[in-house]
């Protein structure tokens, strides 16, 4: 645990929240893997100062396990801590700072594995993949898919090592984040009615989420395995107006679908589409809503039954099989062909995003000691 420890604190002192490079954390991790023999194949981000890497320790053959894991996190503005959140703080049986849960804690278990892997004489190899920009919607590592499959061939299972509180995860939804563009005609408030207002399609489209909210809650595909066991649409943000007495010519509001494995999320991006171009079309020629996609991730969904769940579980040492509320990269590596799973510790619920984010050490342990067997394993 004091090399984790260690390990750890190094990691939680580079600020990688998503808006920012980085570069040095990624310059550390190389360094690290690279000295312990490790090929180490970096892959440089679309933005400056952005990347990633794989890394494979051991023999390039097929049947290796690959671990995976981000290298950003959510921002610190705007929330009261108490500690300093770029700083390990330790404190009894708990490990304060930025990512110590999300996830810079399993990224530490990662590299501590890949130095006990270092040392052993493995029959299969050990693979690391680390990411950057997964906070804002899964980004890096959908840059980086081209090149995955080359690097890593066939692995016989994937762990995503996002805070499960080291649970199997056998699923989670998938995302689409959508903006909708909304035009109208600007004129005077004292005239209003003679004008198309930007804000009353916005609106109007907001009911419409809405009433596919309610027929999905209703009348959609469940999985109870879910807190919330159907799809949702959930609007988040909404704008428009200069003045009070000018009608609004400009409108736009920020939504996210976010849906189960049953529902394809371009039929419920076609229902959508569909009310937009309705409520536009009954507004008159001078109306329109434009809807672009700014960010999407598949969803994770794999049976119970496949044998790379029962891998995990003994990796894990649990039976408890859950389906997690948030995303992950996790259904990337599964479109891919690789049978993946998301196991690691710390709770996103009771810690994830929140001020004073902290990890407790026994999951620390617990990650380590599955991570030891996953060692063993490859050697064989």
């Amino acid at each position: 645990m004091s090399d984790i420890l260690d390990i750890l604190d190094r990691l939680i002192g580079f600020d990688t929240v998503s808006a920012r490079p980085n570069r040095d954390m990624m310059d550390y991790i190389s360094d690290f893997l690279a000295t312990r023999g490790a090929k180490v194949t970096p892959i440089a981000g679309s933005q400056p100062g952005k990347s990633g890497l794989v890394a494979v320790i051991g023999p390039e053959t097929e049947g290796g396990i690959a671990l995976s894991a981000h290298t950003d996190v959510v921002p610190v503005e705007g929330q009261d801590w108490s500690r300093r959140p770029f700083a390990l703080t330790r404190e009894g049986g708990r490990v304060f700072g930025r990512g110590t849960t999300d996830m810079k804690g399993f990224v530490a278990c990662m590299l501590e594995a890949a130095n006990r892997a270092a040392q052993a004489r493995l029959r299969a190899p050990l693979m690391l993949v680390l990411s950057y920009d997964e906070e804002i919607g899964c980004v890096g590592i959908q840059e980086m898919r081209p090149v995955l499959p080359a690097l890593l061939g066939a692995p016989r299972l994937c762990i995503v090592g996002e805070p499960t509180e080291m649970a199997v995860a056998t699923g989670h939804k998938g995302k689409v984040a959508l903006r909708a563009v909304c035009r109208g005609e600007s004129g005077h408030s004292a005239l209003a009615p003679n004008f198309v207002n930007a804000l009353d399609l916005a609106a109007d489209l907001v009911v419409a989420i809405r009433a596919l909210q309610a027929s999905l809650a209703h009348g959609g595909a469940r999985d109870d395995a879910y807190a919330i066991p159907y799809s949702t649409v959930h609007v988040g943000l909404l704008s428009g107006g200069r003045a009070l007495n000018i009608v609004p010519d400009h409108a736009e509001l920020t939504f996210e679908l976010r849906h189960l494995a049953a529902d394809a999320p371009q039929e419920l991006l076609a229902r959508i589409r569909a009310s937009a171009e309705g409520i536009a079309a009954r507004h008159g020629a001078a109306a329109g809503i434009r809807l672009e996609t700014l960010t999407a991730y598949p969803g994770l969904d794999i049976a119970g039954e496949d044998p790379a769940v029962g891998l995990a579980r003994r990796f894990a040492r649990t039976e408890h099989l859950t389906k997690v509320a948030f995303g992950t990269e996790a259904g990337v590596f599964q479109e891919m062909g690789v049978p993946t799973l998301v196991c690691g510790p710390g709770s996103m619920s009771g810690q994830g995003h929140k001020p004073d984010e902290f990890i407790e050490t026994s999951q620390l342990e617990a990650c380590r000691a599955m991570l030891e067997r996953v060692v063993e394993d490859l050697r064989g």
